[in-house]
């Protein structure tokens, strides 16, 4: 089968790693910056803010979580509207896009514990069933989790019993593989047909990502598993002492690669979606106001639970853990 069908098989299939719900944090298999630091999603309800004052968006404007996973991170956006601007939480649509059953289910128990009837979510299976006027889209780690073809020196792969061999010709993968001066390594998947599928969804909105990669592409592979906090580079020899057989690891763990991000812009512009900034994720939380918002704990705390949380929300900015090597990427469309 093809390398793509069987990462979505991984990943996505009905016994696939997110088709149900899955700790992530210290009990998972690896951090993100929501389950790092409440900031984060605080720092994003800053800017919806700003958004709403500079008048991009209406206060009926959608916000919209993509891939939610637990719910944390728009919970966390909530939490903040409420406490910096209550009354765009009753004003504002809240919906979240994610296509598993079990994961709508455990979202909306997690609203209702953290808001009872105050917030409202409507959940949709995929962009595709959305349609509104104005929106802010968020999403965390998304495109990373996109199924992607594996490429090397012309030839790309498929893979029979968890074994990889590059041995067809794919038209399109050595375009794109071409395009993004690639011999070797990942090509995403997907991204032409979700930014149409957001572009479609709204008539004026802005997007808003973070994940891990560069707006070029890398020259190796960089696909790899990760499991309890280990990382494993998928093609690791097997002599190698951390060596795990695949088959083991196969929809029972994560499987990522780094995004190119200039396959993502190429994605959005081709749908008439204007990027406006790539920026490390250090830089765009503290320029969309993250220290601003750890003054004003400061000012009403304990000192010992602002050192706590001050901690915490160093991870996503310090550049030696999330700060540097994760990115934020920004989009915007006009009416």
């Amino acid at each position: 089968m093809k390398f793509s069908e069987y990462m979505t098989e991984w990943l996505y299939g009905k016994d696939g790693y997110y088709a149900t719900y899955k700790n992530i944090g210290k009990e998972g298999d690896f951090y993100t910056a929501v389950s790092t630091s409440k900031f984060f999603g605080g720092t994003i309800a800053k800017h919806i803010i700003s958004l709403v004052d500079e008048g991009f968006l209406e206060s009926n404007a959608t916000i919209c979580e993509i891939g939610a996973h637990h719910g944390y991170f728009l919970a966390d956006v909530c939490e903040f509207l409420y406490t910096l601007r209550p009354e765009l939480l009753r004003s504002f649509n809240f919906v979240i896009i994610e296509r598993f059953d079990d994961l709508q289910r455990q979202q909306r128990e997690y609203f209702e514990e953290s808001f009872g009837d105050t917030v409202s979510i409507t959940h949709y299976k995929s962009l595709s069933e959305l349609k509104c006027k104005n929106a802010f889209f968020i999403a965390n780690e998304i495109f990373d989790a996109f199924p992607c073809e594996l490429y090397y020196k012309g030839k790309t792969a498929t893979i029979s019993t968890h074994e990889v061999n590059f041995d067809v010709e794919n038209e399109w993968v050595t375009e794109r593989a071409k395009r993004y001066y690639k011999d070797r390594g990942e090509i995403a998947i997907g991204y032409e047909e979700f930014a149409q599928e957001m572009a479609d969804s709204c008539e004026k909105f802005e997007f808003m990502s973070f994940d891990y990669g560069e707006m070029s592409a890398r020259p190796d592979f960089s696909l790899r598993i990760y499991t309890k906090h280990k990382v494993i580079p998928f093609f690791l020899p097997k002599e190698h002492e951390d060596y795990l057989p695949r088959e083991t690891l196969f929809a029972k763990s994560d499987i990522t690669y780094d995004v190119t991000f200039a396959h993502v812009k190429d994605a959005y512009e081709e749908v008439g979606v204007a990027f406006i900034e790539l920026k490390a994720q250090m830089v765009g939380l503290i320029d969309m106001g993250i220290l601003d918002l750890l003054e004003m704990l400061k000012d009403n705390v304990e000192e010992k639970i602002y050192k706590q949380e001050l901690e915490k929300a160093k991870m996503l900015i310090l550049p030696d853990f999330l700060g540097e090597r994760f990115k934020m990427i920004r989009f915007r469309k006009e009416q």
